[in-house]
């Protein structure tokens, strides 16, 4: 069997290093890969955008099946041009995946779905947009209604902020036509929790809720980042709140998807707020997030290329998912700077070392130079432990992350301590 995974990030070494343990011992390929990806598959030099250079490899090797890890390409449309050559992917068509490159059809089909979610509006104008800021009182949310690499979110606590945030968008053209279009809603207070929704179109399996860490800094301070940090399972998360994910968020939405015709196969990463309003949804994203990939996906039990085809073909099923029963912790490690501006190239060392503590070590912002290991993203690793429960998990991620060293290496301290409270 061969499989293609594309991207180069955290949760694409996680995918690969999982489906690498399959029974099946697929031969793996990575586009384009990173330096932890090269250990285990062929790295590929086509970029995860480059739709049609992944599509003519395709049609030369035949891969078996074709996993999408980052959300551009799904956007792109890479998964209707590879099934156009008759080849398997697991992650939603195009339409589908507008339900994370457009957050106002997101919010659209959440309202027709009857799926609950902050109350919004549409605005293509910014007088009006500012006009209405009353009706929805502070602090408020602005959002870009297109992808915008992460930042396309303010959170504005003032009538000024809210003001600069939608000219920006709209007038200022921040965003480019990502901004052309904004949602604005209200804010919701509560805990975030994010749930992965196996989905072949119409059948769902849970995995493991687990929760992010934003911020760069320890105790939820400073800017927002990718993610500093996840573990698995959320305590906020309980039984009644899965069940309600499920049968009262992901299946009305599938249904009221293939009532428009739009069949979704892959993951929908669903986020979550929960708190005195109950369960909402802050946003879906059409692939694995990251970095709770890299808890989730390794807390797995059975083979994953089962589960990834069942739902690339139609015929998922329940008892093809065993989960591990241990809590598991990842630390991210990144760069000096991040997630402003930060140097590339720095020498890591210790990666043996941290292995032989137990800890996963999956590579997010790495390359290869002569041999070595150089960082070259922000976030460079993401260390994963597991343990009998939470803490102890915790505890084993950092010790992992102790043995490694590269210059201004930065780390949060602080990850999973708000579920400590419900231990």
């Amino acid at each position: 069997m061969k499989i293609l995974v594309i991207g180069n990030g955290g949760r694409e070494h996680a995918l690969v290093w999982k489906i690498a343990q399959d029974a099946s011992r697929p031969e793996l390929y990575c586009a384009p890969g990173n330096a932890g990806t090269a250990a285990i598959a062929t790295n590929l030099p086509i970029g995860a955008e480059e739709v049609p250079a992944l599509v003519a490899w395709a049609k030369e090797h035949r891969p078996d099946l074709v996993v999408v890890g980052p959300e551009a390409p799904l956007c792109l449309g890479v998964t209707d041009a590879l099934e156009a050559e008759g080849i398997k992917v697991f992650g939603p068509c195009e339409a589908a995946a507008r339900l994370e490159g457009s957050k106002a059809f997101s919010k659209e089909v959440m309202e027709a779905a009857g799926v609950p979610t902050a109350r919004f509006r549409v605005y293509t104008d910014s007088e009006t947009a500012i006009e209405e800021l009353d009706t929805f009182g502070f602090p408020v949310v602005i959002k870009a209604d297109g992808l915008a690499a992460g930042k396309g979110v303010v959170i504005a606590q003032t009538q000024a902020e809210a003001e600069a945030a939608i000219r920006d968008m709209l007038d200022g053209g921040r965003f480019g036509a990502a901004g052309a279009e904004i949602v604005v809603e209200e804010f919701l207070d509560g805990e975030e929790a994010s749930v992965f929704a196996l989905c072949d179109g119409e059948h769902v399996v849970l995995l493991p809720a687990a929760q992010d860490h934003k911020r760069v800094f320890d105790h939820d301070e400073g800017p927002n980042t990718g993610g500093m940090g996840a573990y698995t399972p959320a305590p906020i998360a309980t039984y009644d709140v899965m069940r309600f994910t499920k049968e009262s968020i992901v299946l009305p939405v599938l249904r009221e998807l293939k009532s428009r015709g739009i069949v979704y196969k892959g993951v929908l990463f669903c986020g979550l707020m929960i708190g005195r309003k109950g369960v909402n949804v802050l946003e879906f994203n059409c692939r694995f997030g990251d970095p709770e990939t890299e808890v989730v996906v390794p807390s797995i039990a059975s083979d994953i290329v089962p589960i990834l085809m069942a739902c690339a073909e139609g015929t998922l099923r329940d008892e093809l998912v065993a989960l591990r029963t241990e809590a598991a912790a990842t630390v991210v490690m990144a760069s000096p700077g991040y997630p402003g501006s930060y140097p590339k190239g720095a020498e890591i060392t210790g990666l043996d070392a941290a292995a032989q503590t137990g800890c996963l070590v999956f590579h997010a912002g790495t390359a290869l130079k002569e041999g070595r290991v150089v960082t070259s993203g922000g976030r460079v690793l993401t260390v994963t432990a597991f343990g009998k429960d939470l803490r102890e998990a915790v505890t084993q991620a950092y010790e992992g992350v102790q043995k490694i060293r590269f210059d201004g290496a930065h780390y949060r301290h602080d990850i999973a301590a708000k579920a400590f409270k419900y231990l």
